[in-house]
Order: structure tokens, then C-alpha cells, then sequence
């Protein structure tokens, strides 16, 4: 069975949260208290390998006030997801190969799987696990069914037929008996406690459910402690020989399992020695050891994974017996496994992380607060999470706002100009230009205006190749929410497609879009008079051209006078024709006009060269990022 998305109501700060990806790995981001961990609790209680409590029911919204009024808590609590089954489960429980299962507690706090399907229309089909046997073959007689034996199998699936075609609609129905054995395994290791010995129960608890099921073992109760025991050493073995080679500074490591089958794994506490003989429990020693014990005992955990992986069932017997169902899906779940650590340590855990994704069959959950971590994986990955009146809601802003086509081409250019994830969730301002010129102008002449650099000020600049480009990242994080702002040249308002069209524009960021959309060169309308312009190389004056020409351009012959550049206006495009001219009558003419306009914003010193209306923009982005 394998869990591909899931959906939280009434958990916590969770009262409504849908369709968190599983994925290898999803990332959840989001400021402390937003909903992270109570997420992962949430997760484990569908996969049945947590109990509800009183404290986990969500309060719900109440209109009351005054020193009587007292919040109430939902009735009930759900997590639901949509799994995909496997051949042996579909054929094995009669079900097909999408399924949406929830685990539900009302305020009794008892868990019940349920499965969404059809409704019978007679209610005494809709739990047939409630009816003993003679009850079945009563239903059966009654309804004129043919079940294939008079097993409670096939009396159970021959009535579940008969339900599935007698049905008026759809609802939430008990699981069938079994199922819930079939969820994923669910483990989980936690960064912030930074307690080793959890780590190593939670590695090895695994295997000790898989010897428990070996059939070896059946029918050996009196020396199945000792043969499970002794089996969890040597699986321990290999992990006490990976913690020394990571912590060369350890003489000795070694786990002694606790192991009862009234207990079930007891746990297998981790102890240490720096000095052989002189054997410590890992609470007592630092902080810095457990840390470095814990990122041991999670790597060993993926050769793990990856040794039952390659020793699963491929087939079926051939002696007739039943055949072995395949392995379910394992769901890692890692709390902020960064907590402490530095930079070079954070970058390991990724490679992990992305080395346990890699298993097939292995999913990966994060919840972390790393930039290291975040800027790791895909876009549409990242789960932001974040407190709205007390309640979280989730954010991903690489999935399917504006279509997928503009979801791809938002993660084309954050790839090409290596624009990171943190970015686009922290950053409290983004500036979408054109392209390269403006990539390396405008950092330099933000600068000179406002004295601190754009990140500095909270600003993402985002240059998008062209101003089609640009726009659509603007319109993109406009719907998101973001604060943005979009520069482009004034003759962007005469591509063919119209798309800067005051129409359009108004389309897509509403009846206020000159917020959202500057144009370079255009006049203001509140100062009639202005000179009327195409471009950004064209607003800057005709003796600061002249001035940093002649500081990095010398002329072949004589200086560089503002008529130079005047002549240049009117009869083409300004930025080709000054970047000709420089090439043609300079040595050192810019090979580009990126490189051109990198230079020029380089050369500048006094604000006051910066034309007016670009001071003005930058005047207004930072008003926006504060």
C-alpha cells in the first residue's frame, strides 16, 4: 500500500488541511508553532502508530465572548489519504487500485479505518465485519447470492458485490478486516530531542516486526526470545560499526536489545566508550555525541531500508502455497533532524535524505526550518505551512495555481538564474525584470539609491529572459499572495500578443495593476510633459552617458560630448545604437549591452545620475519589503 497524499481536519491547529504530498522527500517549511510536527502526529495517527488524545482535538471557531465563554472542541477528528494498492491487496481484499482510506475518532477518542465506496442501500451490508458467519449465510440466502464457497471470505466478498450494485451513493464505510495491516510503516526520528537511544529503537523496531513474521520462527515459543534477541545483535552489530567510523573517537559502542513478547521491543539502549572497559549510557555524555551517534544511527537506517528492499519477495511460491505478500511502503519521518547541526553536517543529512528517497518503496518526510534542507528539492516539494488566525494553512508554490505549463516554466527559471526554494517563501519582496541587463544594473544602482544592498532590503530580484517571462512570474506570485513587483521597458506595451495591454493587465492583477507593473520610459500621467521612452538604457541622460563613456570608453579620437549620444536617439533602437558606437569608436567598447549597463551602473557615484523614475521605483520597493 502506498500513501501518495493525505488531508488533516480538526487535529490540533489542523482544522482543515488538504492534499499534503508524500514524496521522496517532501519538504514542510514554516515558521516554529505553524503545524509541522502536529502534521507528522497527524500522519501517524492515520497510519495507526498513534493514539488520540483530548489535547489533539481542535478547538473550534466560536463567536463568544465575555469571561463565561468557553471554546469547544470539534467532534471529530480525521486524517484521510489517498492511497495506491498493489496486486496482492486488490485481489486479496477485493478493492481497486486507488482507494481513499481515513482513521476517524469522535470525542470518545477511539480510532475507526474507514474506506470512502459505495453505500449500500440495505445498512446491513455496510459493516459486513459486525455479522458472525450464520448471519452471512442468511444475508446470502436472502439476497439469492452464489458465493464460490461458504467460507466467511467468500460470503463476506459475494455480499460486498451485492452492496457495491445495490448502492445510491458514496460514503465512509469500516475497512475491511486486514487492511489496516497493510498501512505503511511509519518512522520517525526526532532532531530536536536529540536522543540517540530513540533512534536505534525506532531503526530497529522494524526488523523486529519482520523476524516476528518469518516463518522460521512459528511454533518456537519457547526459544523465540532468545533466536529474536539474537538475530536483533547481529542486525545492531553493523550499526555500532558504522557509529565508530563516523565517531573515530568512541573505543567501544554496543546495543543490547530488550526484547519480551508481552511487550512487544522493549528498545535497545545505545551505550559508549571512549575508553575500552569504560562503558557510559549515551545520557551521559554531550549534546555533541548524541548528535553525531543520531546522524550515524539515521545513515545506517537507509542501508537498512535498502537490504529489505533487495530481499523482498520477487514471486510466487511454486509448491503451492499461499503467496507472500510484498513489502508496504515505508513513510521516514525526520523532525527537524538539523537542530544544532552546522553547515557541512546539514549537508549530509540532505545527501541522506536524498539517498533514502532514493529506495524504491521509500518515502521521505521533513519538517524543518533549514535553508539548506528547503533549497534541496523540487519546488513543488516544499509544503510552506503558517499560523492564519491561529489555524494553519498550507502554501506549495510549485503546484498548480495558474496550470502546469507556467508551474514548469516557474521551476525552468529558478533553476536557470538559481533562484533557491527559501527564497520564494521567505523573501518579504520579489522584483521580476526582463533579463540579464537589468539582472546586473539594478543591484548596483539599488544600491547607490538606497544605500543597503536589494537583499539587504528583503528583495528577490528575479530575472526572467524576457518580459512575457516576467510577467507571468509576477502574475504567478500576485495570486500567491506574495508581494511583487514587475519592471519591464515601455515597449513592452507593443508585443503581439498584447499582453501589457492595460486590459489584460487589469485581468490579471486587478482593478489596482499599476501597483504591480512599471514601465520604463513611460511617462508619468499626474506630470504631462515628459518625454516619452522605450527603454532603460534610453532614461538616463545624455551627459551621464557622455561622462562614464569618457571614464571607461576613451574615444579613438577626442572625448565623448552629450550630443553623441543625443544624435543617437530617435532613429532606431537607443541601447543598439549606443553599444555600436562605443564598440565602433572605443578599444574598450562593452562586448554586450548587459556588460554595457553592468558598467555604466558601476561607474555612477551621486544618486542624482540615477534617472528619476527608476529612484522612485526603488524608493517604492522598499517601502513594499518593509
Amino acid at each position: 500500500m502506498q500513501l501518495n497524499s493525505f488531508s488533516v481536519s480538526g487535529f490540533r491547529s489542523l482544522t482543515e488541511v488538504a492534499d499534503i504530498p508524500v514524496s521522496k522527500p517532501t519538504i514542510l517549511a514554516g515558521h516554529n508553532d505553524g503545524g509541522k510536527s502536529a502534521l507528522l502526529d497527524a500522519l501517524a495517527f492515520l497510519l495507526g502508530v498513534r493514539t488520540l488524545s483530548e489535547d489533539d482535538r481542535s478547538y473550534l471557531a466560536t463567536d463568544a465572548v465575555g469571561e463565561h465563554a468557553s471554546p469547544v472542541r470539534c467532534e471529530n477528528t480525521s486524517v484521510w489519504g489517498t492511497f495506491t494498492l498493489d496486486a496482492f491487496e486488490q485481489e486479496h481484499f477485493d478493492l481497486p487500485e486507488e482507494v481513499q482510506l481515513q482513521r476517524r475518532a469522535g470525542e470518545d477518542l477511539a480510532p475507526r479505518l474507514e474506506i470512502w465506496g459505495p453505500l449500500p442501500d440495505d445498512d446491513r451490508l455496510r459493516d459486513l465485519s459486525q455479522h458472525l458467519v450464520p448471519a452471512l449465510k442468511g444475508l446470502v440466502a436472502e439476497f439469492s447470492l452464489s458465493p464460490a464457497s461458504t467460507l466467511k471470505a467468500d460470503l463476506v466478498q459475494a455480499l460486498r458485490e451485492y452492496g457495491r450494485q445495490h448502492a445510491s451513493g458514496s460514503d465512509w464505510l469500516p475497512a475491511p478486516v486486514g487492511l489496516d495491516r497493510r498501512m505503511p510503516w511509519f518512522l520517525s526520528f526526532d532532531g530536536k530531542a536529540a536522543r540517540p537511544d530513540e533512534a536505534v529503537k525506532t531503526a530497529l523496531v522494524g526488523r523486529f516486526q519482520s523476524h516476528m513474521a518469518d516463518p522460521e520462527l512459528k511454533g518456537k515459543l519457547t526459544a523465540l526470545e532468545d533466536d529474536v534477541k539474537e538475530r536483533l545483535r547481529i542486525d545492531a552489530k553493523s550499526l555500532c560499526d558504522h557509529i565508530q567510523t563516523r565517531c573515530p573517537d568512541l573505543a567501544e559502542v554496543f546495543v543490547e536489545p530488550d526484547v519480551s513478547f508481552q511487550k512487544g521491543f522493549g528498545g535497545a539502549p545505545l551505550r559508549i566508550a571512549r575508553i575500552a572497559g569504560e562503558a557510559v549510557g549515551l545520557d551521559r555524555s554531550g549534546l555533541g555525541s548524541n548528535r553525531r551517534v543520531s546522524l550515524a544511527i539515521w545513515e545506517w537506517t537507509s542501508e537498512l531500508l535498502a537490504e529489505e528492499e533487495s530481499t523482498a519477495p520477487m514471486t510466487s511460491p511454486d509448491d503451492g502455497e499461499a503467496p507472500e505478500p510484498p513489502p508496504v511502503q515505508t513513510i521516514v519521518v525526520y523532525d527537524e533532524p538539523d537542530t544544532h547541526l552546522d553547515y557541512t553536517h546539514q549537508r549530509k543529512i540532505m545527501q541522506l535524505i536524498r539517498e533514502q528517497s532514493a529506495i524504491p518503496n521509500v518515502s521521505v518526510l521533513v519538517a524543518t526550518h533549514s535553508m539548506n534542507l528547503i533549497d534541496g528539492v523540487d519546488l513543488s516539494d516544499v509544503v510552506h505551512l503558517k499560523l492564519d488566525n491561529h489555524r494553519t494553512v498550507v502554501e506549495r508554490l510549485g503546484a498548480g495555481l495558474l496550470g502546469d505549463d507556467i508551474d514548469e516554466h516557474l521551476g525552468k527559471i529558478a533553476a536557470a538564474v538559481g533562484l533557491r526554494n527559501s527564497v520564494l517563501l521567505h523573501e518579504r519582496c520579489f522584483l521580476a525584470v526582463e533579463g540579464e541587463t537589468e539582472q546586473r544594473a539594478f543591484p548596483l544602482l539599488f544600491r547607490l539609491c538606497e544605500g543597503l544592498s536589494l537583499q539587504a532590503a528583503g528583495i528577490a530580484l528575479w530575472a526572467c529572459f524576457n518580459n512575457e517571462g516576467a510577467l507571468h512570474l509576477a502574475r504567478y506570485l500576485a495570486k500567491k499572495g506574495r508581494t511583487i513587483m514587475l519592471v519591464v521597458d515601455a515597449d513592452s506595451r507593443s508585443v503581439s500578443k498584447g499582453i501589457f495591454k492595460t486590459a489584460k493587465l487589469t485581468q490579471f492583477f486587478g482593478p489596482h495593476a499599476s501597483r504591480y507593473v512599471k514601465f520604463l520610459g513611460e511617462p508619468d500621467p499626474d506630470a504631462p510633459g515628459e518625454d516619452q521612452f522605450n527603454e532603460l538604457e534610453e532614461i538616463f541622460k545624455d551627459d551621464v552617458w557622455a561622462r562614464v563613456a569618457n571614464k571607461i570608453w576613451a574615444k579613438n579620437e577626442g572625448t565623448w560630448s552629450a550630443a553623441d549620444f543625443a544624435a543617437l536617439r530617435g532613429q532606431r533602437k537607443f541601447s543598439e545604437a549606443v553599444k555600436e558606437t562605443l564598440q565602433t569608436h572605443s578599444p574598450d567598447g562593452p562586448g554586450g549591452k548587459p556588460e554595457m549597463m553592468y558598467e555604466l551602473a558601476m561607474a555612477l557615484d551621486n544618486p542624482s545620475d540615477v534617472p528619476e523614475q527608476l529612484r522612485t521605483v526603488f524608493a517604492q520597493l522598499r517601502t513594499l519589503a518593509a
